[in-house]
């Protein structure tokens, strides 16, 4: 079992396991683990790990996969398997298991959990996400339509439509307390609905639902009701950088995001 080290500061939490069934990402890539798939001649798990570790914030990283073996022997991933800082750990039954796991055997909130696919994470955005999430119980990264769209026109991501203008996730979520706990459980029962936005809303209350549809709740408005249901404090973190929504989830992710890495240099 893992336990804390002992030392203050924020655990990093890399979401790194892969979905049943056939991923059109990983044909003829050489791998069968999507955290491996090599983005710009490394894995992507690789650039996450970049970012975070060494980040003043971080003070541990967890990266949770069901192939921790395979994560472990990659040679792509060499040099984080002797780094102190940086633990591989079995996922269990469901995400929010395994996130509560952790909670409890390496080091208690706050937490940053973010996924393998995040390629383009960099420090800036981390800055951003702890300096907009402190406080709060619960938070949730998130980039505006706009922000994006100014930045790269052609890219087509998945919208949450309130008042307040369209928004998509940044793989980004903020546990600060472990008053998030309830919210863990109900994670889990929405995860594989993570791209059908409303379903995701009307899951937390039909109240919440309806302030979507009729567009009288701003998605600040609406994350803070939530957060008051379950007797916590919630929070939208606004992202300044457009490229915290751009994931790799499919084969036109993969182009786009090597592109934005290689002009990055």
């Amino acid at each position: 079992m893992l336990r804390s080290s002992g030392s203050s500061g924020v655990t990093a939490i890399v979401l790194a396991g892969s979905r049943p069934g056939p991923d059109p990402l990983l044909d003829g890539s050489g791998v069968t683990t999507k955290a491996l798939l090599p983005v710009a001649n490394k894995p992507m798990l690789a650039h996450v790990l970049d970012a975070l570790v060494g980040h003043a914030a971080i003070a541990r990283i967890v990266v949770l996969a069901q192939d921790v073996d395979g994560l472990v022997g990659d040679p792509g991933l060499a040099g984080y398997r002797d780094n102190p800082a940086v633990r591989f750990a079995q996922s269990g039954n469901g995400i929010s298991a395994s996130v509560i796991a952790v909670l409890d055997d390496v080091a208690p909130p706050p937490v940053l959990l973010t996924t393998a696919d995040n390629v383009l994470l960099t420090g800036a955005m981390i800055d951003a996400f702890v300096a907009g999430a402190q406080g709060s119980d619960i938070a949730v990264g998130m980039v505006e339509r706009a922000i994006l769209l100014a930045g790269y026109p052609s890219s087509r991501r998945t919208w949450l439509k309130f008042r307040s203008g369209w928004w998509s996730g940044a793989n980004l979520f903020w546990i600060g307390s472990d008053k998030a706990r309830p919210l863990l459980d109900r994670w889990q029962a929405v995860e594989q609905d993570r791209k059908k936005g409303m379903k995701i809303v009307g899951a937390f209350g039909p109240l919440l639902l309806i302030g979507a549809l009729l567009r009288v709740l701003t998605i600040h408005q609406a994350v803070a009701r939530l957060g008051r249901r379950f007797g916590l404090t919630a929070r939208v973190v606004a992202m300044p950088q457009a490229e915290a929504c751009i994931d790799v989830d499919k084969p036109d992710d993969l182009i786009q995001a090597e592109a934005i890495l290689k002009a990055r240099g």
